[in-house]
């Protein structure tokens, strides 16, 4: 049991680069989408031929962090554990 352990390897699921990704993009989409529906003015929407750009953008950036942790964790980066001696 321990051998088919050593041979998986771990899962690198701190430093996987995807999980920082989606988390700037919670951030910055909870960002957008707050301003898109408390901060935009209807002059604004009117501007950006009646479409609010920051709830769209805003909600198009939390369903990508979606994605991003979904692949995360459906696909995590196994890392090998080493075993033995390196060779040179």
């Amino acid at each position: 049991m321990s051998e088919d352990k050593d041979t998986r390897g771990r899962r690198a699921a701190a430093f996987d680069v995807r999980l920082v990704i989606a988390a700037l993009f919670v951030l910055y989409g909870v960002v957008c989408t707050l301003m898109g529906l408390f901060g935009t003015s209807a002059e604004e929407i009117d501007r950006a031929a009646g479409i609010n750009i920051n709830l769209w953008s805003g909600v198009g950036m939390l369903v990508f962090s979606a994605a991003f942790t979904a692949w995360a964790r459906l696909r995590p980066i196994v890392v090998p554990t080493e075993t033995g001696t390196p060779e040179t």
